[in-house]
């Protein structure tokens, strides 16, 4: 075999490769949902929903919703809120972002993130009651993450092995995420299951405050497999440390791997 041979050899692998984990990862139709509880107690859920791609700007993105609402009766919480993020085909970053929360009056909140790679620049406007009630423009050569799209993100590199700081986007605010993806295997058991499952163990520090409160060190256990499916997380919140688990969850073809 010539060195050219080799080389295209070696770009087809990398392509098919890079490929697949996207496509593994990113599946339109997949809905996750999950139960955010603390001490026993259920405090509302999330519901990760995958569309279909879409083209953004002449690129074809992928197009995920969140939608996080709080548990009726539940005391001094009561929160709505409906994430929407365009992801990069890569996994690694956000192209717009947007954010409505149902405020105490019934109105809603909007928050919009446009991500202008090219002229390296963030817009980051804010509505209410469907009025522009503030906007920002950050210069920036960084290609940032939203909520949303860190779900992803973590996801796409879960086998990584690597420790990395993401510049991310919460609550109109630039911080940072810090991931350490350890790689390392554990069983753990969920209701929705009733099996064992074969998960992935990382852990990380949010320099942020976001959505419930969360904020500082988090704990996650994906699913060992090519999906990569968020089984369990456990988080700081409001009203202290919370346990995330999956639910329901709808992925063609997917069952949480069997711990053997």
């Amino acid at each position: 075999m010539t060195c050219l041979q080799r080389c295209f050899f070696s770009l087809i692998i990398s392509c098919i490769s890079v490929f697949s984990l996207q496509a593994q990862v990113v599946i339109p139709g997949e809905e996750l949902v999950y139960d955010v509880s603390y001490m026993g107690i259920s405090l509302g859920t999330i519901r990760v929903t995958t569309l279909k791609n879409v083209d953004f700007n002449g690129k074809n993105v992928h197009h995920t919703k969140v939608f996080i609402d709080s548990r009726k009766g539940i005391p001094f919480i009561d929160l709505h809120s409906i994430y929407e993020s365009w992801i990069d085909p890569s996994v690694q970053y956000s192209h717009n972002f947007a954010a409505s929360t149902k405020e105490s009056d019934g109105s809603w909140m909007y928050d919009k993130y446009i991500f202008d790679y090219p002229n390296q620049n963030v817009t980051m406007e804010k509505y209410k009651a469907n009025k522009l009630s503030n906007k920002r423009l950050l210069k920036t050569s960084k290609k940032w993450n939203d909520g949303s799209s860190l779900y992803f993100l973590a996801r796409q590199m879960l086998k990584s092995k690597k420790s990395i700081k993401v510049p991310t986007i919460i609550m109109d605010d630039t911080v940072s995420t810090s991931i350490n993806f350890l790689a390392k295997p554990e069983v753990i058991e969920i209701d929705a299951a009733g099996y064992p499952i074969k998960t992935l163990y990382f852990n990380g520090t949010a320099d942020w405050t976001g959505i419930y409160g969360l904020t500082g060190k988090f704990e996650g256990w994906f699913s060992d497999d090519e999906a990569r499916v968020p089984i369990r997380a456990k988080m700081k919140l409001y009203v202290g440390n919370a346990n995330i688990e999956l639910v329901k969850w709808t992925r063609p073809s997917w069952q949480p791997p069997k711990a053997e």
